[in-house]
């Protein structure tokens, strides 16, 4: 393992991890949600564990589903640090990313408009995202935000759209996937979390990707689901070039998208004016949430041991 690596980053969604089957299991206190959670815990402690025996010395976890509250850090390896929640910067949603040098995604989910497992980028309000003639997926939002730290994007997990669109997006990342046309009653979880874990191990040695800083100027097109009406709303709030149910983006480069993203799918003017009161509150929402996961798990007594 390269002296590089020995401070690393992880990232993770919920789609692409082993216990997300349908769209319940994604949604916000839903029984199906509660059992997700577990899942991807444990997805991420197979993968932490095995970064740790392989002599990585520092692991900063950011849960990136929803609220941002997903993950229960009782039940992941103590050394590590889960970031839960939303900050504002320096990375978007992320904050200070630390002295991380490489970055792996986890259980990531495919672009809008695209045919894989519950595709979407940043919220299902976009039906449809084209970046300078091609669909982008929330990978490229994300390594490109962390590109001026110096931070590589090595592995990726996530159903096979997914990780074919993140190996066409970033050159000679690692990528695993998860097969999920089977349903979970044919899945191995076991298997399949311990394959993920050794590929994640494996991409340590991988010194071949750089950051990810794609060319500029951007296009970019975003098709809302909720039509004319709200695609006009939008753009006329942010005073934004719209055609249709699209809203046309015109920036510089792929950080100047991700942040006219961020403002079309969650802000408002007011609301971005009080960010900080703004996401204090909706990261105790989020708190809320994983209590409650907390009880479904003792209810059902359904806590697993590690």
């Amino acid at each position: 393992m390269g002296e590089k690596y020995n401070q690393t980053l992880i990232i993770s969604d919920i789609e692409g991890s082993s216990g997300c089957w349908d769209y319940r299991a994604s949604s916000f206190m839903t029984p199906e949600w509660a059992r997700a959670c577990v899942a991807m815990t444990l997805d991420v402690n197979a993968v932490v564990q095995a970064l740790f025996d392989s002599g990585v010395e520092n692991i900063r976890v950011k849960d990136f589903h929803r609220t941002g509250f997903n993950l229960l850090p009782e039940m992941i390896n103590a050394q590590t640090e889960i970031i839960h929640g939303y900050r504002r910067g320096p990375v978007p949603g992320l904050g200070d990313p630390g002295k991380a040098r490489a970055v792996i995604f986890m259980g990531m989910h495919a672009a809008s408009g695209t045919d894989g497992f519950q595709s979407h980028t940043l919220t299902s309000r976009i039906e449809q995202l084209e970046v300078n003639g091609r669909p982008m997926a929330e990978i490229e939002l994300f390594a490109a935000s962390l590109a001026p730290f110096g931070i590589r994007p090595i592995f990726f997990s996530g159903c096979p759209v997914a990780c074919k669109q993140a190996a066409a997006a970033v050159e000679n990342i690692t990528v695993y996937p998860i097969n999920k046309t089977t349903g979970p009653e044919r899945f191995d979880t076991e298997f399949w979390r311990s394959g993920l874990a050794a590929s994640a191990v494996a991409s340590l040695e991988n010194d071949l990707t750089e950051p990810y800083r794609p060319d500029g100027p951007i296009r970019a097109l975003v098709k809302m689901r909720d039509g004319t009406g709200a695609a006009r709303k939008i753009a006329n709030r942010w005073k934004l070039e719209c055609d249709g149910n699209q809203i046309i983006l015109s920036v510089l480069n792929i950080q100047a998208l991700y942040m006219e993203l961020i403002r079309i799918c969650y802000l408002t003017p007011q609301v971005e004016k009080m960010l900080p009161i703004c996401l204090f509150a909706y990261n105790l929402w989020g708190r809320i949430g994983l209590a409650w996961v907390r009880r479904q798990i003792k209810k059902y007594n359904k806590s697993p041991r590690i």
